[in-house]
């Protein structure tokens, strides 16, 4: 299909973003990336950082890192002031002086973005590929234009999400102000609405997002779920440097995750030789958590995306308990270093585990499971090693090769149509 010319749009470029615009190259679909930034520690431009004191300098520079793009010999258009600009607020504190939240600036970034796809971008192209918050501008116009829309939505539909996290602040009225999904303003409630219904076809990763936009009236038929790879190049199974039965989370964790779940359950088993570790930010209001569980868990703010392989292997297993969740992408990165899960059913990696082998799949909010699940794995040592060498047998069979491959022929498929 060379007559094809497909781009690709996103804010940012995390792991699932950048497979998609691989899968597109690799298949001779990609025609354009347009983001705000790509980062290329090569490029002539970055080397004025080494100008800046050494600290800030590896400050910045581990920032950029999460923006790196490996797509050879392929068009990438950014508009770093955006993105540049929103950081600096965010990080200046700016937020707090002028009583715009994160949230705000962040969204003031998305609609600047899709306005100047629609202006910019949509001459000569087959079809858009886009994500949430960053299309319904440019959708309206490439449907004007002929331009087919493809959206790729990571996470459930905004109402399924809105419905749980609103039973939740029920649960926990101090928890209310920091659910970002149940506070979000009605203008950018009603362009995620605009953006699935001008939506040509809509990509998913699991059946939980899936059903989301079901429930909404969308057609099954206008949906297509694939599964996230593991990756299994970059995340492999390393010893484990001691025999303490630690308990892990990776990600930003916030009432959503379903953290607080687990900290109950875990308060009440009292392992010796155990710990419970969290990896990531802390979106709970501050000292939510302090001020119930202080002592319980030990927290680590930030890991490099280069040694999260090791902090993996320490893990004896890997828990996302999460309320609602599209896919996870920490579960097939655990899975790929040989890690048993435990998972909820709304965290979308259930349909790619299968329950007693590689993890456990357990209800959302249930701490009994939880403590049931827990108990079974710190008493059965042996057996839990072996769910971590299925774990990484199915990582090795749902790879990220896997997914590009299916992406790349499902969206052939629909252009050719």
């Amino acid at each position: 299909m060379s007559d094809v010319n497909l781009s690709i749009v996103h804010y940012g470029n995390a792991g699932n973003v950048r497979q998609a615009a691989l899968a597109f190259a690799e298949a001779s679909l990609l025609h354009e990336v347009i983001t705000t930034l790509a980062y290329n520690p090569h490029a002539k431009i970055w080397r004025y950082l080494d100008l800046l004191p050494s600290q800030f300098n590896s400050l910045v520079r581990h920032e950029l890192s999460k923006r790196t793009w490996i797509i050879k010999d392929k068009k990438i258009t950014t508009y770093p002031w955006y993105e540049i600009l929103r950081l600096f607020l965010s990080r200046a504190r700016f937020n707090k002086i002028s009583g715009r939240t994160y949230e705000q600036i962040g969204n003031w970034g998305f609609l600047l973005l899709d306005r100047q796809v629609a202006k910019h971008h949509l001459q000569n192209l087959t079809a858009i590929y886009s994500y949430e918050d960053v299309a319904a501008i440019t959708f309206e116009k490439a449907q004007k234009q002929g331009v087919y829309c493809l959206y790729d939505l990571p996470i459930p539909f905004y109402q399924t999400t809105r419905l749980i996290m609103q039973e939740e602040a029920e649960r926990f009225p101090s928890l209310k102000h920091s659910i970002q999904t149940i506070n979000e303003p009605d203008w950018k409630l009603k362009r995620k609405e605009r953006e699935v219904e001008l939506a040509d076809h809509i990509f998913v990763a699991s059946s939980v997002t899936q059903k989301s936009l079901t429930n909404i009236g969308i057609n099954a038929n206008k949906i297509s779920v694939i599964p996230y790879g593991a990756p299994i190049d970059t995340f492999q199974p390393q010893p484990k440097s001691d025999n303490c039965f630690r308990v892990m989370f990776f990600g930003r964790f916030s009432p959503s995750k379903g953290i607080h779940y687990l900290l109950q359950a875990w308060q009440d088993l009292k392992f010796k030789n155990a710990q419970l570790v969290f990896v990531g930010q802390n979106r709970f209001p501050q000292g939510w958590l302090e001020e119930r569980y202080l002592g319980l868990y030990h927290h680590i703010p930030s890991v490099s995306h280069f040694l999260l392989n090791q902090y993996y292997s320490q893990a004896s297993i890997v828990v996302l308990p999460s309320l609602i969740d599209g896919f996870g992408l920490v579960v097939v990165e655990a899975m790929a270093c040989g890690i048993p899960v435990i998972v909820t059913v709304n965290t979308g990696a259930s349909d790619i585990l299968t329950d007693g082998v590689e993890g456990f799949i357990i209800p959302i909010r249930n701490v009994e499971a939880l403590k049931e699940k827990l108990e079974w794995c710190y008493s059965h040592p042996q057996e839990l090693a072996e769910m971590g060498r299925a774990a990484r047998c199915k990582a090795e069979e749902l790879n990220w090769g896997v997914y590009r491959q299916r992406l790349a022929n499902q969206v052939r498929s629909l252009l050719t149509r």
